[in-house]
């Protein structure tokens, strides 16, 4: 009996140093795990998601944006940051975009400055103006320049951070009905735009009948009869398949387009300082190459649109069309002072 206890006794020794060595050991191993978060392993690391929202197709600007920063972020973050991106109006339209921004639902969004922004900010209405700007050149001086970090620094005290802008382009008016040569051509249809006072002042000087809806409805609304047509710079026209439904395509270059970028502070809280200046370097490094791909990708794709034989495409009497918009500014007087027209027409020169 006594020596069925020794082996009893020195059996359960060893198992329990067994056991003993056995936790130790996982004890080392959580340690070096810990040991390598802290140099920045990326098994342990905290990622942060960045959720990105637009209203617009896959092949729209937005998302060509939207894509392109997804991809220089999460390479110069080293996998620490990565984006989500919820494209086609997935987590609503414009309006619902710029209030998650604001309640922190949606972490980045990116919309047309003279949407649903311009409820927020009344100067954002500026860039609704029609031909107040001459071309690229004097609207890049314009966003890169004082002015344009003016109004994003408006927009970051409402609860909208501004990170820069990305473009949407000149925009043109379509429609289903007939060709638009002159401003005489205009007169009657039915034009969705945004619901602002100086698209209703513009269509009135037109004679068309201004439409105001989202833009998440605009294709089906033309589709079924809605209204006529709309405005948007090519590369939207071509992306949201715009043509099959408003085959008349006038070259008006009206306005220019800016998308600001927006980020709630939600998420911007969650960023350190060198985080946060890496996702505004990469905005930045973004718009530089959206906008070099968008002015060689124009000319081409207004040649694919001409060769559909269901689509014409004019070039209208620009001066025209300018003259009847003289003084227009007038519309948005009381949200945009005149002083920052004026700025922004003296940039040209």
């Amino acid at each position: 009996m006594k020596r069925r206890s020794k082996y009893f006794l020195s059996t359960l020794t060893v198992l329990l140093l067994i056991a003993l060595t056995a936790c130790g050991g996982g004890g080392n191993q959580s340690s070096s795990s810990n040991s390598s978060s802290s140099n920045g392993s990326s098994d342990s690391k905290d990622v942060i998601n960045i959720k990105l929202a637009h209203v617009s197709s896959e092949t729209h600007q937005y998302h060509i944006a939207a894509t392109k920063f997804k991809e220089l972020i999460e390479e110069k973050s080293n996998g620490d940051i990565t984006v989500q991106i919820f494209h086609s109006g997935q987590l609503g339209g414009e309006d619902d975009a710029i209030e998650g921004i604001q309640t922190g639902t949606i972490d980045m969004t990116t919309v047309a400055a003279d949407s649903a922004p311009a409820n927020i900010v009344p100067e954002f209405n500026v860039y609704g103006i029609p031909y107040l700007f001459e071309d690229r050149e004097h609207v890049y001086k314009v966003l890169d320049g004082e002015i344009g970090q003016e109004l994003l620094d408006k927009a970051t005290e409402k609860g909208l951070r501004g990170l820069g802008y990305w473009e949407i382009g000149f925009a043109n008016f379509t429609n289903s009905k007939r060709e638009i040569n002159k401003p005489e051509d205009m007169k009657g249809l039915k034009i969705r735009v945004q619901p602002a006072p100086i698209w209703d002042e513009f269509m009135k000087r037109l004679g068309a009948l201004p439409t105001p809806m989202d833009f998440t409805e605009l294709y089906s609304a033309m589709e079924q009869g809605v209204v006529d047509g709309q405005e948007n710079p090519i590369a939207t026209i071509s992306a949201m398949k715009f043509e099959e439904v408003s085959p008349y395509i006038s070259l008006t270059r009206h306005t220019y387009k800016p998308a600001p970028v927006f980020i709630s502070e939600k998420i911007w809280n969650q960023l350190n300082d060198e985080q946060k200046k890496l996702v505004e370097d990469t905005v930045h490094e973004t718009f530089k190459y959206q906008r070099d791909y968008l002015e060689q990708k124009e000319q081409e794709t207004i040649e694919k649109l001409r060769s559909n034989s269901k689509v014409t495409i004019t070039e209208p009497d620009v001066k025209a069309f300018a003259e009847v918009s003289k003084g227009i500014e007038s519309a948005v007087a009381d949200k945009v002072p005149a002083e920052l027209v004026e700025r922004i027409r003296a940039a040209a020169e």
